[in-house]
């Protein structure tokens, strides 16, 4: 309803008495008005943080991940058993956050719930 009114409404001029019988705001229209006005957002990519893992090293955190000595093992107890020998790779938070990529990770995503059934006679 606010394009209508602000497609119908000169700049200037009779503003507040169309927005009183309309029931629109005037702040409200104005702000219609600025959104139209302005120049459309231009995307951009998302930078990649400095910190971030290059490719090799997440690769390692992966190997680490699907070695056969933590198969049985969740992140955690891997992070703590790397600390015990002075290895430091990534933080328990990522080693997470790699099982969890889609087509490379073992948890790839939500179980789904079996449907339910109904006994007969309800």
């Amino acid at each position: 309803m606010i394009a209508a009114v602000a497609a119908c409404l000169p700049a200037r001029g009779m503003v507040a008495a169309v927005c009183r019988a309309t029931g629109i705001s005037r702040a409200s229209l104005q702000r219609h008005r600025a959104r139209q006005a302005a120049p459309p957002a231009i995307p951009r990519p998302k930078a990649k943080p400095a910190r971030a893992l290059s490719t090799p090293q997440q690769q390692a955190v992966l190997d680490l991940l699907h070695a056969p000595r933590f198969a049985d093992q969740a992140p955690a107890e891997i992070y703590a058993s790397l600390l015990d020998e002075g290895v430091y790779h990534c933080s328990i938070r990522t080693m997470y956050r790699y099982l969890l990529i889609p087509g490379i990770g073992q948890a790839g995503g939500k179980a789904s719930a079996k449907p339910l059934t109904r006994p007969w006679g309800f």
